[in-house]
């Protein structure tokens, strides 16, 4: 398992950690920052998810019309975490 460490940018979390295993599943999803709450929930709606299908799930996802989210933000880590 790889683990990865991702700082967003245009939103209120600082940081984005998780870990992606062999068959490029998500594992440990944890955001610094940002809305609690959603994060938190975020994380174990991923937990064992297929990390290509989250990201394209996720991806264009807008919180307060920033052209981004914390969501839209885990989406671009994940893609250059598969593009490695």
């Amino acid at each position: 398992m790889k683990n990865y460490t991702y700082i967003p940018k245009g939103v209120c979390s600082t940081e984005i950690n998780y870990a992606l295993d062999e068959e490029g599943k998500i594992h440990n999803l944890r955001f610094t920052g940002g809305c609690n709450g959603n994060l938190k929930a975020i994380g174990r709606l991923l937990e064992g998810r297929d990390a290509r299908e989250a990201a394209e799930l996720l991806q264009g996802n807008d919180c307060k019309g920033r052209g981004t989210s914390c969501a839209d933000q885990l989406s671009k880590s994940l893609m250059e975490a598969l593009a490695e």
